[in-house]
């Protein structure tokens, strides 16, 4: 399906658990490795907790790429863009998800 099979890590609120999951089962299905640090419920969360361990490990260099959701995605965008070499972008549509990689270089994806 995709010529990049970079492994990604993905990461989620309560507020967003079921349409993570059905990411996280695309990319596996796709070919690519994914960590999924969390939440695994739909059971109330900080939402920080769960953007702070993905911006983080982007950060670090452990992974290229990364992918937050949540109610809004604005949280989640919020926490990841204040760590260190994070350039999380919002996305609401098809779009802006392909010029935020192609234009801004953008790695991790958040939606909401």
């Amino acid at each position: 399906m995709y010529k990049n099979k970079t492994p990604v890590i993905i990461g989620s609120d309560h507020a967003a658990y079921h349409l993570k999951e059905k990411i996280k089962a695309y990319i596996i299905e796709s070919g690519i490795d994914v960590e999924d640090v969390g939440t695994d419920s739909e059971d109330s969360v900080d939402y920080t907790d769960f953007g702070i361990k993905v911006a983080s490990a982007v950060s670090k260099g452990k992974y290229e790429r990364g992918i937050l959701l949540c109610g809004t995605g604005i949280g989640m965008s919020m926490v990841a863009n204040r760590f260190l070499r994070v350039r999380a972008a919002l996305c609401n549509d098809l779009f802006s998800a392909i010029m935020s990689r192609r234009h801004n270089d953008s790695n991790i994806l958040v939606i909401g």
